[in-house]
């Protein structure tokens, strides 16, 4: 009912805030989410808080199924969402996408949030980043502290950021696969269509693949994988397996196994047409 009165519009007592359910269903990105109006409206001058308090509903975009729609990223917004229900930031321990997240903060206009995850500046104007554990633990060890200096990555004197060492990267192993196929036709020379690639597969731990992979990496199968579950639904964006060799070997990865099955068919039961040759390839990458 109170979703139905939203669209009749606004009522008499001037407050849009009162026009919404309390149960609100929200479609971002493509992901939907379902939380209570008052989590949305917890931060005051908040885009969230201007939109579900000083707006009517027949103001915000809605998607075909009427719930309210965002054109942002879907996966960061449960973080967002999170941080909304207690005005705590909690991130995994491995979290390579906090200048994305900021990137959202900004947006949502949640201040304190983006000043929590923005770098920070030591005394000696040298930026530092915590990597590792939650922003909100005041129980951690402090800068000075030689546990705490063992999580940050300083900047140099010469400005430009120094990249972990292999000793802080995580080990371990991912599998690159791809099913190919390629046609020979009577004459090699001219008719052979050689290593047409559909997709290339990525299985492994989510944090090794998305810090390898970064953007490139679409988890539109497999979207709220935790950092430490492993998967076996991740693929590339582009179809150059060269390509996902050069960003696996530039952090520290190896090629350990590699193995591929094959089929022949025929195009048609004529044995003179063009053979068509399928396989399924995969390579073992490991960072001891």
């Amino acid at each position: 009912m109170a979703l139905a009165d939203a669209e009749r519009g606004p009522s008499t007592c001037g407050d849009p805030s009162s026009l919404f359910s309390e149960i609100v269903e929200l479609n971002v990105g493509g992901q939907v989410y379902v939380t209570r109006h008052k989590t949305l409206i917890s931060v005051p001058d908040s885009l969230l808080w201007d939109m579900f308090s000083r707006k009517s509903p027949k103001e915000l975009a809605r998607d075909s199924k009427g719930r309210f729609f965002l054109d942002r990223d879907g996966f960061l917004f449960r973080y967002i969402l999170d941080y909304l229900r207690d005005l705590n930031l909690v991130l995994p321990d491995y979290f390579p996408e906090k200048s994305r997240l900021q990137r959202e903060a900004d947006f949502f206009q949640l201040r304190d949030l983006a000043k929590r995850l923005s770098p920070r500046v030591s005394k000696d104007n040298s930026l530092s980043e915590e990597i590792g554990q939650s922003d909100t633990e005041d129980g951690a060890p402090q800068c000075g502290s030689s546990g705490a200096m063992e999580t940050l990555r300083t900047v140099s004197l010469g400005g430009a950021v120094r990249s972990p060492s292999l000793d802080s990267r995580k080990s371990g192993y991912i599998t690159i696969g791809y099913r190919g196929s390629y046609t020979i036709g009577r004459d090699i020379q001219t008719d052979a269509k050689f290593r047409r690639v559909a997709r290339i597969t990525v299985c492994g731990k989510t944090s090794l693949a998305k810090e390898v992979f970064g953007d490139t990496l679409n988890e539109s199968r497999d979207p709220d994988r935790p950092p430490e579950r492993y998967t076996s639904r991740y693929y590339l964006k582009y179809n150059f397996l060269e390509q996902a060799f050069d960003k696996l070997t530039e952090v520290g990865f190896h090629m350990v196994a590699c193995s591929s099955t094959g089929t022949c068919a025929y195009t048609s039961n004529d044995p003179n047409e063009d053979k068509i040759w399928t396989s399924y390839t995969e390579y073992v990458f490991c960072r001891e």
